[in-house]
């Protein structure tokens, strides 16, 4: 196994590359054109096939040029030769619709961001692979519900590149001066009132109220049994149901507590947000796993001082958190070389290697779960998110594994407009304008069976 190559080699390439958003608009510190920007591939030998790839973080085109590289060394007789080409997130996502829309011009693989999968699973024969056969032989390892993300009617059509387990990052030193112990936060009731007792004391926020990312909002709907569509969310809109409703009731009466305050950026995912966070004006932050890696990239000052924990929980739920962001790596149906390129995305994504680099490298929770149970990788001492944090992510994630929800809204279709509508207009009007959230939740649900046509 090349592993310490691997993540040696990758890691190198990171210093001088930003990470893509998983959750949202993302792109390459190189700031790719329109016509993207080729990478360099792995060497080759000679009568390799060629696959072209597209992807929108540069970051990731660097595991996969490696894992490329691997592949041939153990697949002599099945070499590839990996074209890969970086594109800005948006056009990237629009050049790709185009292509599969034409019939014409899509890679042989294919990133492609959560909120932007469903455009490409619709109808009856979409333009990507099944993939379900490749997947056989890691499945029974790989976290059911993301697969299940990028899978309708029974086939996978993208394979996960993290889980995305939404988890607490806690301030440690901001909560113990004073007084409040993150240890004892279990429940949202119980965020609440530290979130209160900090900020009355301080005079600072203590949780985030996002108005440009949709993604705490679902987690406490599913929580909570909800969705956001009917039939178990793979039906028609319904934003405005008993428990969409109670969830963001809940969250925009935290904030009228003092428990959440607006964020510069409108996420902890953003430049801004980052120096608000390393300066210490946020004492704790309830997003995806993937956002240990946004900790020690972006704000250094912070090192020892942040401990992981499980997000708080609805009394009584079964659900104790869901996945949230995400790229599915699909195949195209019309790839001449479907097959080989299958495989590949499955070795790429699905096996032991490949997810051991995915935290090692990158800091995402893997999909794969026996990474999780292996101690010599998730506990090793030299492991820079080791280091920062003062509590371990596969601690916490063992301790909710058997609670990790369905949120099928996250596969529906018209996913994307009810995303884009909470993120231009809802959570504006209740966290910013002070919007009953019954009122902001009917129209927005008027609104998106008019756009949506239902």
């Amino acid at each position: 196994m090349r592993l310490t190559k691997l993540t040696a080699a990758v890691a190198a390439a990171a210093l001088s590359l930003t990470l893509a958003a998983c959750g949202g608009g993302g792109g390459s510190s190189s700031e790719p054109t329109a016509d993207g920007e080729v990478v360099s591939g792995a060497p080759a030998p000679e009568g390799a096939t060629k696959l072209s790839m597209w992807v929108f973080a540069e970051l990731h085109a660097a595991v996969y040029d490696e894992m490329a590289t691997q592949w041939n060394e153990e697949n002599p007789d099945k070499a590839i030769d990996l074209d890969i080409t970086v594109y800005p997130y948006q056009d990237m996502h629009d050049k790709l619709l185009l292509a599969a829309n034409s019939g014409q011009g899509m890679p042989d693989l294919v990133d492609i961001e959560v909120n932007k999968f469903s455009n490409f699973v619709k109808g009856d024969n979409p333009p990507l692979a099944d993939l379900s056969a490749a997947a056989e032989p890691y499945v029974d390892d790989i976290v059911k519900a993301r697969l299940d993300l990028y899978s309708r009617n029974g086939k996978i059509y993208g394979y996960p590149t993290h889980v995305g387990a939404f988890v607490a990052f806690y301030n440690e030193e901001l909560l113990e001066a004073q007084g409040i112990d993150y240890t004892t936060i279990k429940t949202w009731e119980d965020f609440k009132n530290a979130g209160v007792k900090y900020h009355d004391a301080t005079g600072k926020a203590f949780g985030t109220a996002n108005t440009g990312v949709w993604f705490v909002e679902p987690l406490v709907t599913a929580q909570l049994g909800g969705q956001v569509f009917e039939d178990d969310g793979m039906g028609k809109v319904s934003v405005n149901n008993p428990e969409a409703v109670e969830a963001l009731e809940m969250l925009a009466d935290m904030e009228k507590a003092g428990a959440l305050s607006p964020i510069a950026g409108g996420s902890p995912d953003a430049e801004e947000a980052y120096g608000a966070i390393n300066n210490g004006d946020y004492a704790a932050i309830v997003y995806p796993a993937w956002y240990t890696s946004r900790f020690v990239d972006y704000m250094p000052d912070l090192a020892g001082k942040v401990a992981i924990a499980p997000a708080p929980q609805i009394e009584g739920s079964d659900i104790l958190t869901i996945g949230g962001g995400g790229t599915g790596t699909a195949v195209s149906a019309k790839s001449e070389n479907l097959e080989l390129a299958t495989e590949f995305n499955a070795f790429a994504k699905l096996s032991l290697p490949a997810n051991v680099a995915v935290w090692e490298v990158l800091g995402f929770d893997p999909v794969n779960m026996s990474v999780w149970e292996d101690d010599a990788v998730t506990h090793n001492p030299d492991n820079k998110f080791n280091k920062y944090f003062t509590t371990n992510l596969f601690d916490v994630l063992n301790s909710v594994k058997d609670g990790i929800g369905h949120f099928n809204s996250f596969a529906n279709p018209n996913l994307p407009a009810v995303d884009n509508w909470f993120r231009t207009v809802t959570l504006n009007e209740v966290y910013e304008n002070d919007t009953p959230v019954k009122e902001a939740l009917d129209q927005a649900q008027t609104d998106l069976e008019n756009e949506i046509g239902e």
